[in-house]
Parts: C-alpha cells; sequence; structure tokens
C-alpha cells in the first residue's frame, strides 16, 4: 500500500487544482478515478420501447455477447425524456430471467401436461378457432328481418402494454370480423 501524503488531502487537493469548491478532481479518490461505466463494455446499444404499459417510454438496450446487459431510459424519447417508471427500469430482468417461456405452450381441453408447439402451428389454430367462432355464432339478421351483421361468438379484451396504434388496428380486425363486444383494459 501506497505511502499517505499530506499533499493529498483534500484541502490541499482543492487548493493545488483549483476546484474552489470540492466537487470535481480534488474529490476523486484513485478508486473513483479508475472506475469505469457498466455499459462501456457494450458491444451496441439498440432503441427500443418499455413493454410494460400504453405509455410508451424509449429505452436504450445495451448488448453484449448477444445478450441484454442493462436497459436505461433514452433521453431522445420525447415522452419519457431518459426517465423509467420502476417497473421499465426492472425490464432487464424481464429479458434474461431464467424461468422466461420462449416457446409456444399448448394443453389440450381436459389434458393435465402442456406440450410445445411451434409458432406455425399455433398460429393456425388460433386461425381455425376465430374463423370456426365467427361461423357459428354469426348473426346476419334480428327476429323482425332487421340486418345485424355481427357474431357474439367473438370478443376482444386488449391489454394496456398495447398503444394507441395497436388498439386501433386491433378494433378493426374485429370490427371487420363482426365483433361487438371489444374492450380495453386501459380505459376500464
Amino acid at each position: 500500500m501506497a505511502r499517505f501524503s499530506p499533499l493529498e488531502w483534500p484541502v490541499i487537493r482543492q487548493l493545488r487544482t483549483g476546484d474552489r469548491f470540492g466537487r470535481g478532481p480534488a474529490v476523486e479518490s484513485p478508486r473513483s478515478k479508475a472506475l469505469e461505466s457498466r455499459l462501456a463494455t457494450a458491444d451496441r446499444m439498440v432503441q427500443s420501447v418499455c413493454p410494460f404499459c400504453a405509455v410508451g417510454c424509449g429505452q436504450q438496450v445495451y448488448v453484449k455477447d448477444e445478450r441484454v446487459i442493462a436497459i436505461e431510459g433514452d433521453p431522445d424519447s420525447p415522452i419519457s425524456r431518459g426517465r423509467l417508471c420502476p417497473k421499465g427500469a426492472s425490464s432487464e430482468q424481464l429479458v434474461n430471467n431464467p424461468s422466461r417461456q420462449t416457446t409456444v405452450r399448448y394443453r389440450a381441453p381436459y389434458a393435465t401436461d402442456w406440450q410445445d408447439l411451434d409458432r406455425d402451428t399455433a398460429i393456425d389454430m388460433i386461425a381455425d378457432r376465430f374463423v370456426q367462432a365467427r361461423r357459428d355464432h354469426w348473426r346476419e339478421t334480428d327476429a323482425h328481418g332487421r340486418p345485424l351483421r355481427h357474431t357474439l361468438g367473438i370478443a376482444s379484451l386488449g391489454g394496456a402494454t398495447l398503444d394507441n396504434e395497436e388498439n386501433y388496428l386491433i378494433k378493426k380486425l374485429f370490427t371487420a370480423a363482426g365483433a361487438i363486444a371489444i374492450e380495453n383494459q386501459a380505459r376500464i
């Protein structure tokens, strides 16, 4: 360990460096001078949007060796201006959680076990069931012959993680399919 010198006392360093208020180099220790940002080792930074709510705060996602190492608020975002709420700040834990599901899981009716499905099979199953529900519950007219052209077999409940554009497209899709039970969690 190096021998301590009185020239390294903070007051002496303030006078020697011209740091009158002791807010600059005069108060830096050798340890703090050697510190570097955890983001300095990142291979790249990717801009993204927080997945937790409909606000759409900007995020800077730092990646090293194809793994997310940190997520910070994006100062260029006009929405959040570099700030993140506690949930947004914890996004890195969401991405790197070892318990995170990364495959499509399906449990058949009355089955006790889950099975993995490839994405295309799952999408085809959902589309087939959507079309069948629409076909089975379609109402062209009411009892008096007045046109209805809707179905009560399909409903939509959007989540608060969807932004306005996504909700707009979902509303258009379900309206075009004839659904009338369309709601969003953000409005409830």
